[in-house]
C-alpha cells in the first residue's frame, strides 16, 4: 500500500481534493443552514423540501449530459471550470435575497458540488486504475469523509458568532483555493483519449457498453432501487438533522458532534472495502453492502438517547464507506471503462434525483404529521427490498463477466 500511495500520490490527492470540495454542494453541508434558510425566506419543512427537490431534480437532468463531458475533456480542465462555478454558486447563496431564486441556487450547488465535482474524481479513478481500482477509489473518496467529519461541526460552531451568509462566502473562497491546487496536482495528467489503448477493462460479454446499451440491459434497472434509496434516505437523514434533533429533545450541536464517529467508521469501511474489492471483485460483495442500513434506520427510529443514534451512525457508515468503492467500481467491471463517464453520469443522475426525492418525501410527511422516527421504520423496510433487487440482478449478470487477466 505504501508503494501504491507513493507512486500515485498526485492522482490520488487530486481525487481527494475534488471529493472534499464537493462538500459545499452536498446535502450534509447545505442542511447545516436549513433553519436559517427557512427563517430567512419564511419556508415550512415541506416548502423548503420542495424547493430543494426542484433544484436537485433539475441538476440530475443536466447531469445526464454534463457527466459525459468526462469522456471528452481532461479532469484538470473540467475540474478547474467546475470548481470556479462551484465557488460562484456558494457566493450566490451568500448574497441571494429572493426566495424565487433559491431553487436556482440549489440547482447550481447540487450540479457543481454533489454532481460534477465528485463525478470527475470518481470517473478519473475508475479509468486510471484497473487492478488497484478499489484502493484508488477508497483513497480518493477520503475527501468525502473528511468533509463530513470537519465541516458540520466547524460551520455549526462558526454560526454562533458569524452570520450564515458570511459562512457561504468563506465556502466560496475555499472552493477557489482548490483551483491552483488541482492544476498543480494534475499538471502531467493524461487525457481520456490517450488512455484508449491502455488500461482499458471490458465488461460483460468481454466488451465495452455504451450508455444506450447499458440502459437497455436489465441489470441497470435492478440496481436503480439501491442507487435511489441510499441517496434519497441518506440525504433525508442529514437534510432533516436539525428537525430530528429538535423533536427528540437534543441540541443540534450535540447531534453533529456524533458525526466524527460516522466519519471514522466510514473511513475504515471505505479502506477495507477497497482491499476486499480488489481481492474478491464487485460481483461477490455489492449485493449485501446495504444490509447495515436496515439496522441503522431502525436505530434512528427507536432512539431515545444519543447513544442509540451513535450506534445507528456506525451501521450507516458501514454502508456509506463501502458505497465509496463498490458502486463506482461496479460500472467499470460490468460495463467496461471506455464509456464509463457517460454511463456513470446516468447513475449519478439517478442518485442526484434520489437526493431530491428524500427531503421532499420526509418534509411533506412531517407537515402531514407523520413523525420522522416513524418514517425511518419504513425506510428500513425499503432497504431490504433494494438489497433483494441488487442480488437478483447481479446473480443473473455475473455469469457473463470476462475471466480476470
Amino acid at each position: 500500500m505504501g508503494a501504491f500511495l507513493k507512486d500515485n500520490r498526485q492522482w490520488l490527492a487530486a481525487g481527494a481534493l475534488l471529493t472534499l470540495l464537493s462538500s459545499f454542494g452536498q446535502t450534509f453541508f447545505i442542511s447545516i443552514f436549513a433553519g436559517q434558510i427557512q427563517d430567512e425566506f419564511g419556508l415550512t419543512h415541506g416548502s423548503w423540501g420542495a424547493m430543494y427537490a426542484l433544484g436537485t431534480t433539475a441538476s440530475a437532468l443536466v447531469m445526464v449530459w454534463a457527466g459525459g463531458l468526462t469522456d471528452q475533456f481532461r479532469a484538470r480542465t473540467l475540474g478547474v471550470a467546475v470548481l470556479v462555478m462551484l465557488a460562484l454558486s456558494c457566493l450566490a447563496m451568500a448574497i441571494n435575497p429572493y426566495v424565487i431564486v433559491l431553487p436556482i441556487v440549489i440547482f447550481a450547488l447540487r450540479l457543481m458540488g454533489q454532481g460534477m465535482t465528485s463525478h470527475i474524481a470518481i470517473v478519473a479513478m475508475a479509468r486510471w486504475f484497473v487492478a488497484t481500482r478499489g484502493r484508488a477509489l477508497a483513497v480518493a473518496t477520503l475527501g468525502f469523509s473528511l468533509g463530513e467529519a470537519i465541516l458540520p461541526v466547524l460551520f455549526v460552531s462558526l454560526m454562533t458568532v458569524l452570520d450564515w451568509r458570511l459562512l457561504w462566502g468563506i465556502a466560496a473562497c475555499i472552493a477557489l483555493l482548490g483551483v491552483p491546487a488541482l492544476s498543480k496536482l494534475l499538471r502531467e495528467e493524461r487525457t481520456p483519449q490517450s488512455m484508449a489503448s491502455q488500461d482499458q477493462a471490458a465488461g460483460m460479454g468481454a466488451r465495452h457498453w455504451t450508455r444506450g446499451e447499458a440502459l437497455n440491459h436489465p441489470l441497470f434497472w435492478f440496481m436503480v432501487p439501491a442507487l435511489l434509496g441510499l441517496s434519497a434516505f441518506g440525504t433525508a437523514f442529514f437534510f432533516q438533522q436539525a428537525h430530528y434533533a429538535q423533536v427528540n429533545g437534543w441540541t443540534h450541536l450535540s447531534l453533529v458532534a456524533l458525526f466524527p464517529i460516522y466519519t471514522g467508521v466510514g473511513i475504515g469501511a471505505m479502506v477495507l472495502s477497497g482491499f476486499a474489492l480488489d481481492r474478491f471483485g464487485t460481483a461477490r460483495l455489492i449485493p449485501f453492502y446495504q444490509a447495515p442500513l436496515v439496522a441503522a434506520f431502525l436505530c434512528f427510529a427507536w432512539a431515545d438517547q444519543l447513544g442509540m443514534v451513535a450506534l445507528g451512525l456506525v451501521f450507516f457508515a458501514m454502508t456509506t464507506g463501502a458505497n465509496s468503492t463498490f458502486p463506482n467500481a461496479f460500472w467499470a467491471e460490468f460495463y467496461g471503462t471506455r464509456f464509463i463517464g457517460s454511463i456513470k453520469a446516468m447513475a449519478a443522475a439517478v442518485m442526484v434525483l434520489g437526493s431530491a426525492i428524500g427531503p421532499l418525501i420526509t418534509g411533506v410527511l412531517i407537515d402531514l404529521g407523520v413523525p420522522l422516527n416513524t418514517q425511518y421504520i419504513g425506510v428500513a423496510a425499503y432497504f431490504i427490498l433494494a438489497s433483494c433487487s441488487m442480488w437478483t440482478g447481479i446473480a443473473r449478470a455475473r455469469r457473463t463477466l470476462p475471466l480476470p487477466a
